[in-house]
């Protein structure tokens, strides 16, 4: 390091780099970082200098990133966090006299399988501390991560982006739900009988197809398709004294209410593949000893949640 040309390196470029990564834009980037949209455009120059790269090229409205910027955003993440909690913040976090709050994004089925129990163990630890769920799914994590700070967010979200880290819970599996005491199947069911009757299904966006009707189109099958709902409690409910059937994780059948006492779980005649349920964080937060604390909360309420009989 003691031969390293220091002369002409601005750490706050770094700064602006991550302001610049995580807005798109130079106006924005100039207003979270406080300086004037000239001089951001000015530390932009810069940066593209030092690393000889656009870093940033105009697509439309919007300053999209280049393969370089995203790579350096990861690494500058992770600096500028230990500069923080190492360097300028001497105080070490004190789980049981933490005042803050817990910012966790949680998808639906994430919620309603898990909130109580995160909510429980958090406040064992911290009881002065406060709980915020904020509402998350594949498309608008990213969003929300920015928008809200959260610390960690827990869902199915697919390949995470390089600014971000991954940790499997686990690997969930689908099943049947019906009530038997008004609809009748024998078990195990049939193709025939699984398209024969009307459909509940749990869809974010309202949509009246799943893939599991494209994997019946490959087989020559249709199925009816009688309402969806965002809401997995709402299809249960509506599953409960109907002739409706609704493919839905294993979990949540067995999460069935006492008043749902005749809904029955059993396996689908079509291949309807797992999914896993992640816990994603901001890279460079892995090491904060809050964040660090977290992840150890949210993995025991989750393993305690799926073993539970």
């Amino acid at each position: 390091m003691a031969d390293f040309n220091w002369k002409g390196i601005d750490l706050n470029l770094l700064i602006a780099l991550q302001a610049l990564h995580k807005t798109n834009s130079v106006s924005k980037a100039a207003e979270r970082c406080y300086v004037s949209q000239s001089a951001m455009s000015h530390s932009l120059q810069r940066l593209r200098k030092l690393f000889d790269d656009p870093l940033f090229e105009r697509v439309g409205s919007r300053m999209e990133a280049t393969d370089r910027a995203i790579e350096l955003s990861s690494t500058v993440d992770a600096l500028l966090n230990t500069i923080q909690s190492e360097v300028l913040l001497s105080k070490r976090f004190e789980v049981d006299s933490y005042k803050g709050s817990w910012k966790i994004g949680l998808t639906d089925y994430a919620e309603q399988m898990f909130g109580p129990m995160i909510f429980d163990f958090i406040k064992q630890a911290s009881p002065r501390s406060q709980v915020a769920f904020f509402n998350v799914n594949r498309t608008n994590y990213q969003q929300v991560f920015e928008e809200a700070k959260l610390d960690i967010a827990i869902g199915c979200f697919g390949e995470a982006p390089k600014l971000y880290g991954t940790e499997l819970l686990y690997t969930e599996q689908h099943v049947c739900l019906l009530d038997e005491s008004v609809l009748d199947v024998e078990q195990p069911m049939s193709l025939q009988s699984f398209v024969s009757v009307e459909h509940a299904l749990v869809s974010s966006n309202g949509s009246l197809k799943t893939a599991v009707d494209t994997k019946l189109a490959e087989l020559g099958y249709t199925r009816k398709v009688a309402i969806a709902s965002s809401n997995f409690l709402t299809v249960k409910r509506l599953i409960s004294g109907r002739k409706l059937l609704c493919i839905v994780p294993k979990l949540v059948a067995r999460n069935a209410p006492d008043v749902d006492s005749s809904l029955i779980a059993i396996a689908p005649p079509i291949d309807v593949p797992d999914f896993d349920i992640q816990l994603v964080y901001r890279k460079g937060k892995e090491l904060d000893d809050k964040h660090t604390h977290l992840r150890k909360v949210i993995t025991q309420a989750v393993e305690i949640v799926i073993t539970a009989e």
